[in-house]
């Protein structure tokens, strides 16, 4: 049988970049690939209705063999990160990592330093899967899908091992947001579900951001700069002025932990439109109200200032934090954490800064927390993953499963 981190090299090399411009489920035809794949090994596995739907979702079915007992989900994206290449992937196995300085690619002279990622000291004695620093790795979330896989695997090559139905899923475009789009929760038919799409070995996640984005577009007013006295209004320095208004200290590089922040993660223009991509995010709901309606009066009051209509905000609401409908149904993470004990590995238990499938899944009626895969750096060429921590991933998944059918 493989491993989990055989598995993985396997679906790492599949392209399956999403693509946040496209107006289609999936936003890439080359998702397909990897989800065809993947229900050609379920099939041979055994999973009799394993399937993929006009919209890429993978679904299956491992039959239970003790009645009575919570159907439990199984989830991780086929997508990766649309932020950096996904194509020709080349992983490169480090094995007894000597705890220094990686070099990823000697002819580019791209080295992963220990200096910039300190926690890679943990993994000293370790096989480790790192990029050849021109590509993601796609262990967000190959791995997770790569550590469900197994788990299966190893419940039917042990029919001794007492478990209820185990529904599988592997989802599109979780990197754009849209991962839960066309997902059926009626037709997965689970009593809940966990997302295998954490990083760090021991973490389990069960609060998330709340999160909305921000679209603006300042209108200026574009003459003859020779012509242009008390006449032109500059749309990229009002844009510029209204950024300014937002408190300097609540961004991304000067946040942590439950700390919200708005990020200005686009800005396009000339002196007559500019226009601004924002997003929000905040844990707390009260707080996530309050930098809303924040945005909404720094725009109100560009307006006063320079006239009404030069500026058109639209706020959106992307998903909200799942600690709402986890929380009425703790034991579902209060049993992950007995699993990993079991397993010999320390439960960190933290918030996620960032959203997941399962934030949305748990407001849709199937509440489901996040488990860690064992990879880490995700979205770009220091994507690194650990082949002993998939390894525990999967034995915490065939844990809970365990747990869960006594």
């Amino acid at each position: 049988m493989e491993r989990a981190y055989e598995k993985f090299l396997r679906y790492a090399i599949i392209n399956t970049k999403s693509d946040e411009a496209s107006e289609t489920t999936p936003s890439t035809r080359i998702q397909f690939d990897l989800a065809n794949m993947l229900v050609e090994e379920l099939k041979s596995m055994g999973i009799e209705d394993a399937h993929v739907d006009d919209h890429c979702y993978v679904m299956g079915t491992l039959k239970g063999n003790v009645e009575n007992v919570p159907v439990i989900g199984l989830i991780a994206h086929l997508d990766t990160s649309p932020d950096f290449s996904g194509e020709n992937v080349k992983p490169n196995i480090v094995k007894n990592y000597d705890g220094n300085d990686i070099v990823l690619n000697k002819e580019l002279n791209i080295v992963m330093k220990v200096s910039d990622f300190p926690d890679l000291k943990d993994y000293k004695g370790q096989t480790l899967i790192t990029t050849d620093g021109t590509t993601l790795l796609g262990a967000d979330d190959k791995a997770g899908i790569a550590e469900i896989m197994t788990a299966i695997e190893h419940l039917i090559n042990h029919p001794e091992i007492k478990h209820g139905d185990i529904k599988i899923g592997f989802t599109p475009d979780e990197e754009i947001g849209s991962g839960a789009d066309h997902f059926d929760v009626e037709k997965f038919g689970a009593d809940f579900a966990y997302t295998i799409d954490g990083s760090f070995i021991g973490e389990i996640e069960y609060e998330n951001f709340n999160a909305a984005s921000a679209s603006i577009k300042v209108h200026g007013v574009n003459i003859h700069p020779g012509s242009a006295k008390l006449k032109m209004k500059n749309s990229i320095l009002i844009g510029m002025e209204l950024n300014g208004l937002l408190p300097t200290f609540e961004v991304p590089q000067y946040t942590e932990g439950y700390e919200g922040f708005f990020l200005l993660d686009e800005f396009d223009g000339n002196v007559g439109l500019t226009k601004m991509e924002y997003i929000i995010r905040d844990h707390d709901m009260e707080k996530f109200l309050s930098k809303k309606a924040f945005m909404e009066k720094a725009c109100q009051f560009i307006n006063d200032k320079y006239g009404e209509g030069t500026v058109e905000l639209v706020i959106i609401d992307s998903y909200f934090n799942m600690k709402e409908k986890i929380v009425p149904v703790i034991y579902i993470v209060d049993s992950v954490v007995k699993a990993m004990e079991n397993v010999g590995i320390k439960p960190i238990v933290k918030a996620i800064r960032g959203g997941t499938d399962g934030a949305r899944l748990s407001f849709m009626g199937l509440p489901t927390p996040n488990i860690f895969t064992g990879g880490f750096n995700f979205h770009g060429k220091f994507e690194t993953v650990s082949v002993e921590a998939m390894d525990k991933a999967v034995e915490t998944v065939i844990e809970v499963i365990k747990l869960n059918a006594k």
